[in-house]
């Protein structure tokens, strides 16, 4: 690909997880369903942290957590996503250019606070999550900067933040300012149900406006309206020029033109906690391909930073990413 100054830049919510530690009485009193994950709005955010115990701040957020993966493994990125400037967007801020993304869209001086995710554990090491979306949700075309759109090899959208109109419109700015500077777009469907949503706008997004799809199982069926996984990796071809489609311990299949591409999932001695499965596997594959990598090589270093996440507690990674893949002579 054409020199860049970034590998990535991605476009997401921009959200921070409290985590405290709370018991099954808790839950009851408040109401909570333990293990699920709840939208809540402003009022129940600020008294269920109120009521909380001592709290964890970490940013987080899917292409965030892809984003912190990628300079892990030790490439360049950009983050484009709407803070307010409350302490949690000091806070969310701190974290990802502390990592060395660089993250420059201007913070919200009014409305909505920063987006938080109120997550509660349990003894039994269930997650309680009532997410308040705040200021990640007023991400328009306004925030999206040109000059680092077209310094990046790849801008990568997160699916999560389809729901606002102004931010289809700013993933739609954002790939044609990206193909505008001959450079790839890439999309991670992020959320079954938010494709039900507007799975139209999603099948016209990936047909006209991305080049690299990044998709679990349910998700992509979904997209498709089946319940049969090789059904929909057969539909997906000929609407993207390649797809990344994840399956859990079953590896993953990478479509590319006519070749098609098992991986295996990467070996992990237990499963701790699967939140950022997904968005480190993209952290992974996006840095292979930014490094012109074979595509089996692609995915094995997504399936091994996968690994890494999912054997910890939190989606950031806890070892460095590049050493892994070092060691295991992926790159």
């Amino acid at each position: 690909m054409t020199s860049a100054k970034f590998d990535v830049v991605g476009i997401g919510n921009a959200i921070v997880d409290v985590i405290a530690h709370a018991d099954d009485a808790f839950h009851a009193r408040e109401g909570l369903v333990k293990g699920t994950m709840t939208l809540v709005d402003a009022p129940r955010a600020e008294a269920l942290y109120q009521l909380m115990g001592p709290a964890v701040e970490i940013s987080g957020g899917s292409v965030g957590n892809t984003m912190a993966g990628l300079a892990s493994l030790g490439g360049t990125g950009a983050y484009i996503g709407k803070v307010r400037d409350d302490f949690l967007g000091q806070v969310y801020r701190h974290d990802i250019t502390a990592v060395g993304i660089r993250f420059e869209t201007p913070a919200a001086t009014s409305g909505p606070g920063t987006a938080r995710c109120l997550i509660l554990v349990t003894p039994d090491g269930q997650r309680t999550m009532n997410t308040y979306l705040g200021a990640c949700a007023d991400l328009g075309p306004a925030d999206i900067d040109p000059d680092v759109i077209v310094a990046a090899q790849i801008t990568y959208l997160e699916g999560y933040l389809f729901d606002p109109p102004q931010a289809q419109e700013a993933f739609r700015k954002a790939a044609a300012i990206a193909h505008a500077g001959g450079r790839k777009v890439a999309l991670s469907l992020s959320d079954p149900f938010c494709v039900g949503r507007h799975r139209e706008a999603f099948r016209d997004l990936v047909d006209g406006h991305v080049d690299i799809l990044f998709a679990n199982e349910a998700e992509i069926c979904s997209l498709y309206e089946t319940a049969d996984f090789a059904t929909a990796a057969a539909r997906v071809r000929g609407h993207v020029a390649l797809a990344a489609l994840t399956r859990s311990a079953a590896g993953s299949v990478i479509l590319a033109d006519d070749a098609e591409h098992t991986v295996a999932a990467a070996p992990v001695a237990r499963v701790v906690d699967s939140t950022g499965a997904g968005d480190l596997y993209a952290a992974g594959f996006l840095y292979g391909l930014t490094r012109e990598l074979p595509l089996p090589t692609c995915g094995g270093i997504g399936s091994l930073c996968a690994a890494e996440i999912i054997s910890h507690v939190g989606a950031r990674p806890e070892t460095a990413l590049s050493r892994l893949v070092a060691e295991a002579g992926l790159a």
